[in-house]
């Protein structure tokens, strides 16, 4: 990335991009659930952002990706598409990761990119269960301080 990844809480100001991101990149990354189910739960998900703990990347005034914390667990990490393979999501981990001494996630098996993401920084699967609301198998994933 030419620009410095800048990594900050999020504000209430910051909900309406983050809440894009999210929808957006959930649909590009899980091809294989309905767009349907993102834009049902775009709601609820939006309620409970006040909840977690958010970190976004900027740049140039933009958010760029978000991670969301709840506790040790991560709601999610989310980069904007053309951004990807520029740092951002590991700077976001990373972030969280000097914050914890632990932490777990979620992620669908068929996710391969996002599995081979967590696997890449250090997280290692710990169980295999299906997502009811999606019948899609998913992963637990944790990953400790050394």
């Amino acid at each position: 990335m030419e620009h410095e990844i800048k990594i900050r809480k999020a504000e209430i100001c910051d909900i309406d991009q983050i809440m894009q991101i999210w929808k957006v990149e959930n649909i590009n990354a899980h091809n294989f659930i309905s767009p349907d189910y993102w834009k049902e739960n775009f709601c609820a998900v939006k309620n409970a952002l006040p909840q977690a703990d958010i970190y976004v990347s900027v740049c140039k005034g933009d958010i760029t990706g978000f991670i969301g914390l709840n506790g040790n667990y991560i709601e999610g990490l989310f980069i904007k598409s053309s951004l990807h393979r520029q740092g951002i999501g590991r700077a976001l981990l990373n972030k969280v990761k000097a914050l914890k001494s632990e932490l777990t996630l979620n992620v669908y098996k068929k996710n391969v990119s996002a599995v081979n993401f967590y696997l890449k920084n250090n997280f290692t699967i710990t169980r295999e269960n299906l997502d009811t609301q999606t019948n899609e198998i998913e992963y637990t994933m944790l990953w400790k301080k050394d």
